[in-house]
């Protein structure tokens, strides 16, 4: 019986790192602006049951969904590009599949029968595929991580190889990106590893219908040729998708302008209703007039991994979108403000944020950061442990409270201002197991965060296992700190920011993951307004 919707597949060849991800988000959205209703879905061949407990050195930054998963940054890119949500069942892992067979082989539910790769895995596999698939969904876009030739992603292309012959393959569709790359001593573009590619996945039994071809160069009509000719893909399959000249949000026009979705809705036998992309290409246009904006620190724990902190840096970019600008961002890491260092740079930053992280590595540079913030007047924004260190700095500088610190960095600290949720004590295991997801939060009035969101309640995600100790709000407040923003029982702070300083916000949640550049965030866009405003004084004042 086949499934409600149809289905795509993408794969990699060559080498890893070629942009699947961007590829698979680019590709949703130029189905939305056809009309077809999308759903999309990363596969990741590695063994963690999810990527919540991977180290951001390997992995990149944790996605939090909506409904809580902890989930692999590309599904950040599907909703930047797409505008939809993505859910826990948008991402797993070969560690979950493993996990939920063998607890059911330990539940008997296979009957005491062998449990094999073949086909009980790929069942699972298949069965969380179509998990997705809806009478209100047309398409279900499907990215398999890693590269062709993986051993660990062989029973995941077996699956979708099986896929192809259950669902027929007039409802599936095989893409398969892969790198041409040019030897720029020979001055040559070179077609064999690709060729190479595809006969490793024909040996599978999967053919694709489409070659993407990352590339540093345009590829020649002859180089095309003898990619369709070798990999037995029709030549106006062939799509060129060479490096973006401006920003990564032109490649859905890349694609277009080349007829990649066209190709798709030909395959399906679908409508094919006029494209509306132009918001989209008003969004680019947009980005290729943006002038110099103001120049952001951000002090963290990987300030030098660019996927560490992927959703922050997009969210930043976003909010320069709401005011015309193009904002530099000015990597420091944590560490070497603790050691003094860095400092100049900071005080002639025109903002400055603290984002999240875990553990004492830099916390104390962060929290001097922070104080240096706060003291000269520069426009600061801390996410979730950046909201943290805001407690611990004002308590510290301004209450006076010496020794004040989260038990998380010293259990025996005098002063715990943030300390373990209670629900968290008795907790052992550390994967999956913080307060995750969308949490609604009430705003008070007259505040910066209520003028950020022009609205009394709001929901954002949360990433964390501690909190600001109520015991301390009262003393806190006292000394001017507010407390604008606050669960719905008035139990938990959300948002806290100090009135007496041109713009000085903090929140417990990751806003980061609710932005997109059609929608930049609230808070990243106030921010972003502050930090240029002051560029913009010191600009007039110099």
């Amino acid at each position: 019986m086949t499934s409600p919707s149809q289905f795509v597949f993408v794969t990699g060849g060559v080498v890893s790192s070629l942009g699947k991800g961007l590829t698979v988000a680019s590709l949703g959205r130029l189905l939305i602006a056809r009309g077809l209703r999308v759903r999309l879905l990363k596969v990741d061949p590695y063994l963690n049951v999810d990527p919540g407990t991977m180290n951001p050195y390997q992995h990149g930054e944790v996605y939090v969904t909506e409904d809580g998963a902890e989930t692999d940054l590309d599904l950040g890119h599907y909703e930047r590009f797409t505008g939809q949500p993505t859910s826990q069942k948008s991402n797993f892992t070969a560690g979950r599949i493993y996990w939920d067979v063998l607890r059911k082989e330990r539940e008997g539910c296979y009957l005491g029968g062998t449990v094999q790769m073949v086909p009980h895995i790929t069942d699972e596999i298949k069965a969380r595929i179509r998990a997705l698939a809806a009478p209100d969904v047309d398409i279900v876009l499907c990215e398999i991580g890693g590269t062709v030739g993986d051993i660990e992603s062989l029973v995941f292309l077996e699956a979708i190889r099986q896929m192809g012959l259950e669902e027929g393959r007039e409802r599936v569709l095989y893409i398969h990106l892969t790198y041409v790359p040019f030897i720029k001593a020979a001055g040559e573009i070179k077609t064999k590893p690709s060729q190479h590619s595809v006969a490793r996945l024909r040996e599978i039994g999967i053919s694709p219908d489409v070659l993407i071809c990352r590339t540093e160069v345009p590829l020649a009509e002859d180089v095309k040729r003898k990619l369709a000719l070798f990999c037995s893909v029709p030549f106006h399959a062939v799509i060129e998708e060479k490096d973006v000249d401006t920003s990564i949000y032109e490649l859905p026009l890349t694609l277009a302008d080349q007829g990649l979705d066209e190709i798709i809705l030909v395959h399906f036998r679908l409508a094919r209703p006029t494209s509306r992309l132009a918001d989209w290409r008003r969004l680019v246009d947009r980005i290729r007039l943006l002038e110099p904006g103001p120049r952001i620190a951000v002090v963290g724990k990987y300030a030098e991994l660019q996927d560490a902190y992927k959703s922050l840096f997009e969210a930043i970019h976003h909010g320069g979108f709401a005011h015309g600008v193009r904002v530099e961002i000015v990597k420091v890491p944590a560490e070497e403000v603790e050691e003094g260092r860095q400092l100049d740079t900071l005080k002639s930053a025109d903002g400055i944020l603290v984002p999240g992280g875990f553990g004492s590595r830099g916390i104390e540079g962060k929290i001097e950061a922070i104080r240096l913030a706060r003291e000269n007047g520069i426009p600061f924004f801390g996410i979730c442990l950046g909201l943290q260190c805001a407690v611990i700095e004002f308590a510290r500088h301004v209450v006076g409270l010496e020794g004040a610190n989260t038990t998380e960095i010293d259990r025996d600290c005098p002063h715990p201002v943030v300390c373990l949720m209670e629900e968290q004590e008795r907790i052992h295991e550390k994967g999956g197991t913080m307060r995750l997801g969308a949490y609604p939060c009430v705003l008070e009035k007259d505040t910066r965060a209520r003028q950020a969101y022009e609205r009394a309640k709001v929901s954002e995600r949360h990433r964390h296992r501690y909190e600001v100790n109520n015991r301390y709000r009262e003393v806190l407040a006292e000394k001017g700190m507010v407390f604008s923003g606050l669960s719905p029982d008035g139990n938990l702070v959300e948002i806290v920011e100090l009135k007496d300083h041109p713009w000085f916000v903090a929140t417990q949640a990751h806003p980061e993951f609710a932005s997109q550049p059609l929608k930049p965030h609230p808070l990243f866009a106030a921010f972003v307004g502050a930090a240029l405003r002051r560029r913009r004084n010191e600009t007039d004042v110099g």
